[in-house]
Protein backbone atom coordinates (compact mmCIF):
# COMPACT_ATOMS: atom_id res chain seq x y z
CA UNK A 1 0.00 0.00 0.00
CA UNK A 2 2.40 2.37 0.62
CA UNK A 3 4.84 1.85 -2.18
CA UNK A 4 2.29 2.24 -4.22
CA UNK A 5 1.54 5.95 -2.69
CA UNK A 6 5.18 6.51 -2.71
CA UNK A 7 5.60 6.07 -6.63
CA UNK A 8 3.29 8.20 -7.39
CA UNK A 9 4.11 11.29 -5.42
CA UNK A 10 7.55 10.67 -6.46
CA UNK A 11 6.37 10.33 -10.29
CA UNK A 12 3.51 13.45 -10.32
CA UNK A 13 6.31 15.88 -8.58
CA UNK A 14 8.65 14.56 -10.83
CA UNK A 15 6.30 15.17 -13.83
CA UNK A 16 5.21 18.60 -12.50
CA UNK A 17 8.98 19.60 -12.60
CA UNK A 18 8.76 20.35 -9.34
CA UNK A 19 11.23 20.48 -6.24
CA UNK A 20 8.83 19.55 -3.39
CA UNK A 21 6.16 19.34 -1.45
CA UNK A 22 4.66 21.51 1.29
CA UNK A 23 2.33 19.36 3.75
CA UNK A 24 0.03 21.58 6.44
CA UNK A 25 0.88 19.54 9.26
CA UNK A 26 -2.12 19.67 12.40
CA UNK A 27 -0.86 16.77 14.51
CA UNK A 28 -3.53 14.55 13.25
CA UNK A 29 -3.48 11.15 11.68
CA UNK A 30 -4.24 12.07 7.74
CA UNK A 31 -1.82 14.79 7.44
CA UNK A 32 1.23 13.01 9.77
CA UNK A 33 0.85 9.67 7.51
CA UNK A 34 1.17 12.15 4.11
CA UNK A 35 3.74 14.19 5.72
CA UNK A 36 5.75 10.86 6.23
CA UNK A 37 5.16 9.31 3.25
CA UNK A 38 6.42 12.18 1.46
CA UNK A 39 9.24 12.24 3.11
CA UNK A 40 9.85 8.71 1.66
CA UNK A 41 8.70 9.45 -1.86
CA UNK A 42 11.45 12.47 -2.29
CA UNK A 43 13.96 12.59 1.02
CA UNK A 44 13.42 15.17 4.27
CA UNK A 45 15.11 17.84 2.41
CA UNK A 46 12.40 18.14 -0.17
CA UNK A 47 9.60 18.61 2.29
CA UNK A 48 8.28 21.36 3.95
CA UNK A 49 5.65 21.09 7.28
CA UNK A 50 3.72 23.96 7.87
CA UNK A 51 1.89 24.40 11.19
CA UNK A 52 -1.44 26.97 11.21
CA UNK A 53 -2.83 27.12 14.52
CA UNK A 54 -5.03 29.45 15.55
CA UNK A 55 -6.04 30.59 19.15
CA UNK A 56 -8.42 27.67 20.37
CA UNK A 57 -6.01 24.79 18.37
CA UNK A 58 -5.46 22.60 21.59
CA UNK A 59 -1.62 22.43 22.61
CA UNK A 60 -1.34 19.13 22.19
CA UNK A 61 -1.75 18.72 18.60
CA UNK A 62 0.84 21.61 18.29
CA UNK A 63 3.28 19.60 20.11
CA UNK A 64 2.56 16.39 18.00
CA UNK A 65 3.02 18.33 14.57
CA UNK A 66 6.31 19.96 16.10
CA UNK A 67 7.09 16.39 17.34
CA UNK A 68 6.81 14.96 14.31
CA UNK A 69 8.46 17.73 12.06
CA UNK A 70 11.64 16.55 14.49
CA UNK A 71 11.28 13.06 13.95
CA UNK A 72 11.11 13.47 10.25
CA UNK A 73 13.91 15.79 9.72
CA UNK A 74 11.92 17.94 7.72
CA UNK A 75 11.73 21.65 7.94
CA UNK A 76 9.00 23.56 9.10
CA UNK A 77 7.19 26.70 9.50
CA UNK A 78 4.67 27.89 12.21
CA UNK A 79 2.08 30.30 11.22
CA UNK A 80 -0.05 31.56 13.92
CA UNK A 81 -3.66 32.09 11.99
CA UNK A 82 -5.25 33.57 14.15
CA UNK A 83 -4.76 37.66 13.56
CA UNK A 84 -5.69 36.65 9.62
CA UNK A 85 -9.05 35.73 10.37
CA UNK A 86 -9.49 38.56 12.74
CA UNK A 87 -8.59 41.08 9.91
CA UNK A 88 -10.63 39.20 7.54
CA UNK A 89 -13.82 40.30 10.14
CA UNK A 90 -12.60 43.70 10.80
CA UNK A 91 -12.79 44.46 7.08
CA UNK A 92 -16.27 42.40 6.68
CA UNK A 93 -17.64 44.48 9.11
CA UNK A 94 -18.61 40.82 11.25
CA UNK A 95 -17.49 38.86 14.14
CA UNK A 96 -16.43 35.57 14.73
CA UNK A 97 -18.29 34.66 17.88
CA UNK A 98 -22.13 35.28 16.07
CA UNK A 99 -23.41 32.76 15.71
CA UNK A 100 -24.67 32.76 12.16
CA UNK A 101 -21.14 33.33 11.18
CA UNK A 102 -19.66 30.31 12.90
CA UNK A 103 -19.51 28.47 9.32
CA UNK A 104 -18.29 31.05 7.60
CA UNK A 105 -15.42 31.60 9.30
CA UNK A 106 -15.00 27.56 9.61
CA UNK A 107 -14.47 27.66 6.50
CA UNK A 108 -12.50 31.10 6.06
CA UNK A 109 -10.15 29.44 8.22
CA UNK A 110 -9.72 26.41 5.67
CA UNK A 111 -8.86 28.80 2.83
CA UNK A 112 -6.55 31.04 4.89
CA UNK A 113 -4.29 27.58 5.24
CA UNK A 114 -4.49 26.81 2.13
CA UNK A 115 -3.63 30.23 1.07
CA UNK A 116 -0.39 30.19 3.09
CA UNK A 117 0.72 26.53 1.61
CA UNK A 118 0.51 27.77 -1.53
CA UNK A 119 2.36 30.95 -0.40
CA UNK A 120 5.31 28.97 -0.01
CA UNK A 121 5.04 26.02 -2.09
CA UNK A 122 5.23 29.27 -4.99
CA UNK A 123 8.43 30.63 -3.63
CA UNK A 124 9.82 27.56 -3.48
CA UNK A 125 8.55 26.05 -6.52
CA UNK A 126 6.84 23.13 -4.68
CA UNK A 127 3.58 21.54 -4.63
CA UNK A 128 0.93 21.50 -2.38
CA UNK A 129 0.03 17.72 -1.09
CA UNK A 130 -3.34 17.50 0.21
CA UNK A 131 -4.39 15.18 3.48
CA UNK A 132 -7.97 14.32 2.84
CA UNK A 133 -9.18 10.33 2.78
CA UNK A 134 -11.93 8.68 1.22
CA UNK A 135 -13.99 8.68 4.42
CA UNK A 136 -14.61 12.50 4.55
CA UNK A 137 -14.19 13.03 0.47
CA UNK A 138 -17.60 10.58 -0.31
CA UNK A 139 -19.38 12.57 1.64
CA UNK A 140 -17.86 16.37 1.02
CA UNK A 141 -16.52 16.50 4.51
CA UNK A 142 -14.23 18.90 3.66
CA UNK A 143 -14.20 23.08 2.13
CA UNK A 144 -14.11 23.82 -1.08
CA UNK A 145 -10.85 26.19 -2.11
CA UNK A 146 -9.73 25.34 1.48
CA UNK A 147 -8.55 21.81 2.79
CA UNK A 148 -10.04 20.96 -0.83
CA UNK A 149 -7.41 23.19 -2.63
CA UNK A 150 -4.37 21.02 -3.45
CA UNK A 151 -1.93 19.87 -6.25
CA UNK A 152 -2.39 16.30 -5.62
CA UNK A 153 -4.12 13.70 -3.01
CA UNK A 154 -1.99 10.78 -2.24
CA UNK A 155 -4.37 9.50 0.45
CA UNK A 156 -7.85 10.02 -1.09
CA UNK A 157 -8.71 6.49 -1.66
CA UNK A 158 -7.92 5.17 1.56
CA UNK A 159 -10.78 4.99 4.61
CA UNK A 160 -10.28 6.93 8.19
CA UNK A 161 -9.79 2.99 9.31
CA UNK A 162 -6.96 2.43 6.52
CA UNK A 163 -4.95 5.72 7.07
CA UNK A 164 -4.93 4.72 11.16
CA UNK A 165 -3.66 1.06 10.00
CA UNK A 166 -1.06 2.75 7.76
CA UNK A 167 -0.15 4.89 10.34
CA UNK A 168 0.89 2.00 12.85
CA UNK A 169 2.42 0.32 9.82
CA UNK A 170 4.95 3.51 9.28
CA UNK A 171 5.70 3.64 12.67
CA UNK A 172 4.13 7.27 13.45
CA UNK A 173 3.58 7.59 17.44
CA UNK A 174 0.47 5.66 18.71
CA UNK A 175 -0.98 8.82 20.18
CA UNK A 176 -2.02 10.35 16.05
CA UNK A 177 -2.49 7.23 14.38
CA UNK A 178 -5.15 6.55 17.22
CA UNK A 179 -6.57 10.37 18.16
CA UNK A 180 -9.92 11.72 17.32
CA UNK A 181 -10.49 14.23 14.18
CA UNK A 182 -10.62 17.25 14.44
CA UNK A 183 -10.16 19.96 12.01
CA UNK A 184 -10.10 22.77 14.87
CA UNK A 185 -12.30 25.39 12.53
CA UNK A 186 -13.89 26.66 15.57
CA UNK A 187 -13.87 25.73 19.52
CA UNK A 188 -14.22 22.76 20.67
CA UNK A 189 -14.50 20.98 16.74
CA UNK A 190 -14.64 17.57 16.50
CA UNK A 191 -15.33 15.76 13.24
CA UNK A 192 -18.18 13.45 15.23
CA UNK A 193 -19.96 16.77 15.67
CA UNK A 194 -20.24 16.73 12.26
CA UNK A 195 -20.33 13.63 9.73
CA UNK A 196 -23.34 11.45 10.17
CA UNK A 197 -21.92 8.67 11.92
CA UNK A 198 -18.18 6.99 13.64
CA UNK A 199 -15.60 6.61 11.05
CA UNK A 200 -16.65 2.85 11.92
CA UNK A 201 -19.76 2.78 11.02
CA UNK A 202 -19.02 5.33 8.31
CA UNK A 203 -16.35 3.44 6.45
CA UNK A 204 -18.41 0.38 6.15
CA UNK A 205 -21.34 2.19 4.71
CA UNK A 206 -19.33 3.74 2.42
CA UNK A 207 -17.65 0.76 1.50
CA UNK A 208 -21.27 -0.95 0.81
CA UNK A 209 -22.56 1.49 -1.33
CA UNK A 210 -19.50 2.99 -3.38
CA UNK A 211 -17.28 0.28 -3.83
CA UNK A 212 -19.55 -3.02 -3.54
CA UNK A 213 -22.43 -1.28 -5.05
CA UNK A 214 -25.06 -2.04 -3.08
CA UNK A 215 -28.43 -0.55 -2.83
CA UNK A 216 -29.20 1.34 0.45
CA UNK A 217 -31.98 -1.13 1.47
CA UNK A 218 -29.38 -3.83 1.49
CA UNK A 219 -26.09 -2.13 3.37
CA UNK A 220 -29.15 -1.09 5.71
CA UNK A 221 -29.76 -4.41 6.28
CA UNK A 222 -25.92 -5.75 5.98
CA UNK A 223 -24.92 -3.35 8.42
CA UNK A 224 -27.57 -3.69 11.00
CA UNK A 225 -28.37 -0.02 11.41
CA UNK A 226 -31.23 2.38 10.31
CA UNK A 227 -32.14 3.05 6.69
CA UNK A 228 -31.98 7.23 7.39
CA UNK A 229 -28.42 6.41 8.36
CA UNK A 230 -27.27 4.79 4.95
CA UNK A 231 -29.59 7.54 2.83
CA UNK A 232 -28.01 10.65 4.42
CA UNK A 233 -24.43 9.05 3.50
CA UNK A 234 -26.08 8.75 0.09
CA UNK A 235 -27.39 12.48 0.16
CA UNK A 236 -24.38 14.16 1.18
CA UNK A 237 -22.66 12.18 -1.28
CA UNK A 238 -24.70 13.69 -4.19
CA UNK A 239 -25.30 17.14 -3.12
CA UNK A 240 -21.39 17.21 -2.22
CA UNK A 241 -20.45 16.13 -6.23
CA UNK A 242 -19.92 19.84 -7.20
CA UNK A 243 -16.57 19.72 -4.74
CA UNK A 244 -15.31 16.59 -6.36
CA UNK A 245 -15.80 17.97 -9.79
CA UNK A 246 -13.95 20.35 -11.70
CA UNK A 247 -16.28 23.93 -12.03
CA UNK A 248 -19.12 23.52 -14.75
CA UNK A 249 -18.44 25.08 -18.30
CA UNK A 250 -20.65 26.02 -21.06
CA UNK A 251 -18.20 24.85 -23.97
CA UNK A 252 -15.62 22.30 -22.81
CA UNK A 253 -11.35 23.27 -23.81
Amino acid sequence: MSKEIVNFIESYVNNSQAKGLVVGLSGGVDSSVVAKLCVMALGRSNVLGVLMPTTFTPKTDIEDARSLALQLGIDSRHVEIGSIDEAFGASLGVRSDEKAMKIPFANLRARIRMTILYFFANGLNYLVAGTGDRSEDLIGYFTKYGDGGVDLLPISHLYKSQVRKLADFLGLPSRIASKPSSPQLYPGHRATDEIPADYEILDRIEQMLFDDKLPPAEVSLKCHISGNLVDEVMRRHVNSSHKRLYPPMLREW
